[in-house]
């Protein structure tokens, strides 16, 4: 690989050091190869490199470019230790939080089980919609004391609290902060950038001692909404005195395209050119089964240019501006308007209710599960407090409400003798549950959860069918996985049943978080535009939703890249979310934008 004259200078810098450049611009391969550099000339026996990233897609990337660095050697790969910020804060505060009052066992609060824990105060408060400032301020302090308190007297430590109690711990203490640079001199921070206040706060602790070197895009910062400041690049080089160097002008991901510059181009709203080698917007008619049959038709043709090329790993995104858009267009990819035919995909979606679901399928699994239907109706009940995440819906809340008391109903009369109620809305719900606690177990943990997810999806119950549904978007049951190993040798070891499934689940949702290997997203996946960050696919076709009318004049319309299609919306962080995902495209990337109505970031500023 022949460096050019900034990547030498990377590789001969000393201290503290700030790598600048926009997407594809090769700050993530430098750093492997500063990396390298440093494991091999100036690292001390059992001593590392620390690299740093917020999201796994970024990790598993940065894992499999070490592994196929043929300069870097063997031993110096092993000295290139890679993490999320979350597994690097839950390793430090298991081993030290007892350091700030922190029980000595400590488990995680995964983000539905948060919910679940929260959701008391949460169904004293209106939607936050209709919430005044003042309601807003008291529910999210009444959050915050319920989250601390959960940490502090039960060991229970939600992922936002990780970075504030890993704060406190290391300004807290000089030997701990000590000996985290003795084990790692040099710290990588990746996507710089979207460091937020709590996590710049643990950086400066590590700074105090350890070197650092950061990688930021100042023009992908799509963060916001979680803290990320704009002037955090200023802060670190103020801070720690940096060398600075600018990769901006340089590509390699899409090399041979215009797809970087165009992305460049969004962010100022001045194209300078008539077309861009590698982009093209396309129109759709501005309504649903139309917009729906361009998509596919897109897709089609896309998946065949990749096939044609011979590649077998090749790489589709779909990439939408949100979450509902995400479901909507995979279910209507499943069952395309007119006689088009379905198109295999995964989806990327939230998943708190699969996860929940999960549970349920889990708990079928087990032998006791005709005797604890108590506790099958707590997971149930689970499901939906904990499914909207950190926006539950009054809906939802309600329906755990109303299972409860038809539960401690149903259980009163049979105390006394009665048939329970005729009408109770569990009848149903008892009906399914029975019909796969009958179910006949294989020992193929794929095939056994299918069945049983099947008898949830074609009873008659529409809350467990429901349930059925988006246990779907679960993937961890592939061949090979950890959760299939573990699940078929807890039946071996069970003498053919799976007593530990429940907690076999569980602990793969927690360890999926937190790993550091993923497979590479392959053939078409759909996604919303904010999870695409950190990513990279063959092509990218990026799916507007369509207008909506009213009296024939278009109204609002939640599902566009820009709120409402509003140019008076049209803020600095929309411009950087719709480049990232321009971006992510290596060989093409197709804009479809509805007829009459079209995104208004493609329409040149004045």
């Amino acid at each position: 690989m022949k460096l050019t004259e900034k990547q030498h200078k990377v590789l001969e810098s000393e201290g503290h050091l700030l790598v600048t450049g926009g997407p594809g611009s090769g700050k993530t391969t430098i750093s492997i190869l500063k990396a390298a550099q440093i494991a091999e000339n100036d690292l001390r026996p059992q001593q590392k490199v620390l690299f740093l990233s917020f999201a796994r897609a970024s990790v598993a990337r940065v894992v499999e470019a070490i592994e196929e660095e043929q300069s870097i050697p063997h031993d110096a790969k092993g000295r290139i230790e890679v993490e999320t910020y979350h597994s690097f804060f839950w390793r430090i505060l298991k081993a030290h939080g007892y350091l700030i009052g922190l029980p000595r066992r400590l488990e995680i609060l995964t983000p539905p089980s948060e919910a679940i824990a929260l959701s008391a105060i949460r169904s004293g408060f209106d939607t936050d919609s209709k919430l005044s400032v003042q309601e807003k301020e008291e529910k999210m302090a009444a959050e915050a004391a319920e989250r601390l308190r959960l940490a502090t007297e039960e060991g229970r430590i939600c992922f936002d609290l990780f970075s504030p109690l890993v704060g406190n711990l290391l300004h807290g203490s000089e030997r701990l902060r000590r000996l985290l640079a003795t084990m790692y001199p040099v710290v990588i921070l990746d996507e710089f950038q979207d460091t937020n206040a709590e996590q710049w706060n643990v950086v400066q602790a590590l700074g105090a001692f350890a070197r650092l070197i950061a990688l930021a895009d100042p023009e992908q910062r799509i963060f916001d909404f979680i803290g990320a400041d704009p002037e955090r690049l200023n802060h670190f080089h103020q801070s720690f005195i940096t060398t600075d160097i600018d990769f901006s002008g340089t590509n390699h991901r899409s090399a041979g395209t215009d797809i970087a510059k165009f992305g460049n181009d969004i962010l100022t709203g001045k194209f300078d050119q008539e077309g861009y080698r590698g982009v093209y917007v396309e129109c759709f008619p501005p309504f649903v089964d139309q917009a729906i049959s361009k998509l596919v038709a897109c897709t089609y043709a896309a998946r065949k240019r990749l096939v044609d090329n011979g590649k077998s790993d090749w790489s589709l995104a779909i990439l939408v501006p949100t979450k509902k858009m995400t479901r909507l267009v995979s279910e209507r990819l499943r069952d395309p308007p007119a006689s088009m035919q379905a198109i295999a995909h995964t989806a990327v979606v939230e998943l708190e209710a699969a996860i929940l679901g999960s549970e349920i399928v889990a708990h079928l699994l087990q032998p006791d599960r005709n005797v604890r239907l108590n506790f099958f109706l707590d997971l149930l009940c689970n499901y939906y407090q904990g499914k909207g995440g950190n926006q539950p819906s009054k809906g939802a809340l309600k329906e755990a409400e109303s299972l409860r008391k038809a539960y401690k109903k149903w259980c009163s009369a049979i105390e006394m003798g009665k048939e329970p109620p005729a009408k109770s809305i569990l009848r149903a719900t008892f009906e399914v549950y029975d019909a796969a606690c009958k179910t006949v177990l294989t020992g193929d943990p794929d095939t056994d959860w299918r069945v049983v997810r099947a008898v949830l999806e074609n009873g008659k119950c529409t809350r467990l069918r429901e349930v059925g549904i988006e246990v779907r978007n679960i993937r961890l049951l592939e061949r090979g996985t950890q959760l299939r190993q573990d699940l078929t040798q807890d039946w071996r070891d069970n003498n053919g049943a799976y007593a530990n499934a429940l907690a076999i689940v569980q602990q793969a949702f927690v360890q999926e978080h937190f790993a550091a290997s993923a497979k590479p997203e392959s053939g078409v996946v759909v996604m919303n535009m904010h999870k695409a960050k950190g990513k990279q696919f063959d092509e990218v076709i990026i799916f507007e939703g369509w207008p909506r009318f009213a009296n024939k004049k278009i109204v609002a319309n939640l599902d566009r890249i820009v709120r409402n299609n509003d140019r008076a919306e049209a803020s600095e962080g929309s411009r950087q979310n719709f480049r990232v995902s321009v971006t992510r495209g290596r060989q093409r990337t197709t804009i479809l934008t509805p007829e009459g109505d079209p995104c208004v970031l493609l329409i040149p500023t004045e």
